[in-house]
C-alpha cells in the first residue's frame, strides 16, 4: 500500500513540478513559487523526512560558518 501510494506522489510531484515549470515561464512567478512550497511537502513525504528535520536543518544552514558545530549528521541523505 506504501508502494502505490508513494507511486501516486511522484506522479503527482511530477505534474506540479511540469505547472511550476510553465508557470515560471509565462510569467506566474507567484503561483509558481506556492507550487514550490507544495512540492518540497511531497518531496519531504516522499523521503520521510519531519518537520524536526528540516527545521534542524535549516537552523545549521542559517548559522554563520564559525558557530557551525562539528559533529556526527543528525539528517540522513535521500536519493
Amino acid at each position: 500500500m506504501v508502494g502505490n501510494s508513494d507511486e501516486q506522489l511522484l506522479a503527482i510531484l511530477a505534474t506540479l513540478e511540469e505547472c511550476r515549470a510553465t508557470l515560471r515561464r509565462d510569467g506566474g512567478l507567484d503561483t509558481a513559487e506556492l507550487l514550490s512550497v507544495a512540492i518540497l511537502d511531497l518531496r519531504m513525504k516522499l523521503s520521510r523526512i519531519g518537520d524536526a528535520e528540516l527545521k534542524a536543518l535549516c537552523e545549521e544552514i542559517m548559522r554563520p560558518d564559525g558557530e557551525r558545530q562539528r559533529r556526527r549528521p543528525q539528517l540522513r541523505v535521500v536519493k
